[in-house]
């Protein structure tokens, strides 16, 4: 078993006076010494998979929906699926075209490292987080976000070598029935589009639904992540109890929290779960429980450096 430090992604983003309804306006583009930064702080910490960093990403986890043409900024919007509970709702007015946007901001940095990783968001958490202006049918609508996103990751450069798949409004929105299957179908329909990289559904926020996450292991991942930090007994209780993929995401430092764990205590927190699950997994990604954005940049690079000493080998 292989032991992998990485982050979710959305780093600490620069961010544009307030817009007078209570929300940042967009920053004209990825300011390039923030990203160059983001980089330079994974390497020194010796994180084994290196994000873009997602400095341009000022509407947070829906911000590849919300910069589309055919997409408007809409009203504030609240939910625990995005780091501050606080967004600018994406209203979808028009087809949900290629834009590339994702393979741009990758493309940027692909030649500097040998350990990229892609963050894109879920098609479920989209669905929930948007408003539909153009399709009519939620159904057709998640499946018009799945396609979207399908075709970003597509054209991601070949540097990439892990794609991270969040889906926290699995936690957060739960789907009923019927929704469980149409909401793994999509995330299969995105899987499905990379082809020489492990896609990797990281949930957090709490603990998935027994349904919902028999449903998710039908879709062909690589790893399912799982919150250590918001609740430990039933992620170890689904693994026990029904499985999971081949491999798996712990979140086992807290990313919501100025505080930082020392690297012992995260690499017990993964023997804790290796030990109560019966699972030999072929790669356990450690990594935070939820994306960095709300951390201060001196708590963001200890908070890297904690993760990358914990997949360090002990002597």
């Amino acid at each position: 078993m292989s032991r992998i430090a990485t982050t979710p992604g959305l780093l600490p983003s620069p961010v544009a006076p307030d817009d007078g309804g209570g929300g940042p306006t967009p920053v004209v583009a990825a300011d390039s010494a923030v990203r160059d930064a983001h980089l330079a702080a994974q390497r020194d910490a010796d994180l084994d998979r290196v994000v873009e960093g997602q400095a341009g990403w000022w509407d947070g986890i829906v911000h590849p929906l919300a910069a589309h043409d055919n997409v408007a900024r809409g009203p504030l919007a609240h939910s625990t699926a995005v780091a501050r509970g606080v967004y600018r709702r994406p209203v979808v007015a028009g087809p949900l075209t290629f834009d590339g946007g994702l393979g741009a901001d990758l493309a940027a940095v692909a030649d500097r490292t040998a350990s990229l990783q892609a963050v894109v968001p879920g098609p479920y958490t989209l669905s929930t987080l948007a408003t539909d202006d153009h399709y009519g049918d939620p159904v057709e609508f998640q499946a018009a976000i799945a396609a979207f996103l399908a075709d970003e990751l597509a054209a991601l450069p070949d540097a990439v070598a892990t794609v991270f798949v969040l889906e926290p409004s699995l936690i957060a929105a739960p789907p009923g029935d019927g929704a469980d299957e149409r909401a793994s179908d999509a995330i299969d329909t995105v899987a499905a589009a990379v082809t020489d990289a492990d896609v990797v559904v990281h949930t957090y926020g709490g603990a998935l639904d027994e349904k919902v996450h028999a449903h998710l292991l039908d879709a062909a991942i690589d790893a399912v992540g799982y919150d250590l930090i918001a609740d430990h007994e039933d992620a170890a209780y689904l693994v026990g109890e029904y499985g999971t993929a081949d491999s798996i995401a712990l979140g086992v430092a807290n990313a919501r929290t100025p505080a930082v764990d020392a690297p012992a205590t995260l690499r017990e927190r993964v023997d804790w779960f290796d030990d109560r699950t019966p699972n030999d997994f072929a790669t356990v990604y450690t990594t935070t429980d939820s994306v960095l954005a709300t951390l201060p940049q001196p708590r963001l690079v200890a908070q890297l450096r904690a993760l990358g000493a914990a997949t360090t080998p002990q002597s």
